[in-house]
């Protein structure tokens, strides 16, 4: 009895694990059955399903907000579960379109699932944008313009925004060039784009 029960702790502990990695991520994830029910939701995906999002929580179901939607969301789930195809769906209609991934999980187990992931609606979330610029050692204005950037807006959108002129917002953007060793915009946002996607151990690094 001894080995059957190892096996169930190991399990158990597996299991705890998984879900814990699961949160650390800055994608929004979740893990369903076929018929929508919610296995396990990610703190990111939770952030995200918000009024603006076209897929909403009711009662631990992923259900879409648009009814013309619901046809394509469907079989994106009976064909992840039933015939392990993935696929990309794009969701939703004008500013509330959103793509999502659909990504079968029904190799060597017992019940299959279905995982989504969720698209980042920035370059960067906020934490990851926070760490970067302590990292490199960015004023509180230079970290608001690295946020306006990552968030897709150009040069005079950040302007704007601050109410100072384009001038003064490029001249801080050539700071944060020179900080970080970014050759131009484009590089600055590589950069972005390449940091780790975790939550907790960017507000460990804040606190």
């Amino acid at each position: 009895m001894r080995p059957r029960a190892e096996r169930r702790q190991a399990s158990s502990l597996s299991s705890h694990w998984m879900s814990l990695v699961l949160e650390e991520l800055d994608y929004g994830v979740l893990l369903l059955t076929a018929d929508g029910r919610v296995l396990h939701c990610n703190l990111a995906a939770r952030r995200n399903l918000d009024g603006d999002h076209p897929l909403e929580l009711v009662d631990n179901q992923v259900r879409v907000r648009d009814p013309k939607d619901a046809q394509a969301m469907a079989d994106a789930l009976q064909g992840a579960q039933r015939d392990g195809l993935r696929c990309l769906l794009r969701l939703g209609e004008g500013a509330a379109k959103a793509n999502v991934v659909v990504v079968p999980l029904n190799r060597d187990v017992a019940q299959a699932a279905v995982l989504l992931v969720l698209e980042r609606r920035q370059l960067c979330g906020e934490l990851a944008a926070q760490w970067f610029a302590l990292r490199y050692g960015l004023t509180p204005t230079e970290t608001e313009v690295l946020k306006a950037l990552s968030a897709g807006a150009r040069p005079g959108d950040v302007a704007a925004q601050q109410g100072v002129a384009i001038s003064t917002v490029r001249t801080q953007i050539q700071s944060i060039r020179a900080k970080s060793g970014a050759d131009s915009i484009g590089e600055l946002l590589r950069q972005l784009a390449m940091l780790p996607p975790l939550m907790s151990a960017l507000r460990m690094e804040l606190n």
